[in-house]
């Protein structure tokens, strides 16, 4: 694995639990009511999304059972869409979908090392 490729999935699991403190013991409803947390969490989405487009070529074909793309997508929908968002969608992505992608990074750098 290239040195970048390592430091950018550790910067995206940093990313990941980042968001998962911001989101502690705190429910949809919750969620829905914080815009402070809705911003802090949408940025970054953003940042996890732009990682995620630095990946190599290689890291992308030998982990494709990893969605790279989708993660991609959801930043520039949290991007370019912030205002038409539905936040239970994203509270939902955030909560469900980037929790697996940190114990799959983990795995691929756990392996890799």
């Amino acid at each position: 694995m290239q040195r970048r490729d390592k430091i950018t999935l550790q910067k995206i699991v940093s990313e990941i639990d980042i968001i998962l403190n911001f989101l502690e013991d705190m429910n949809l409803e919750e969620f829905l009511n914080d815009e402070k947390t809705k911003r802090a969490v949408g940025m970054t989405a953003i940042n996890i999304g732009e990682l995620t487009k630095n990946l190599s070529d290689e890291i992308r074909k030998n982990y494709q059972h990893i969605s790279w793309k989708d993660a991609a997508r959801f930043r520039d929908v949290v991007a370019h869409k912030y205002e038409t968002l539905d936040m239970e969608d994203v509270f939902k992505t955030v909560t469900e979908d980037f929790p697996k992608m940190k114990m799959q990074i983990e795995q691929i750098l756990s392996d890799e090392t």
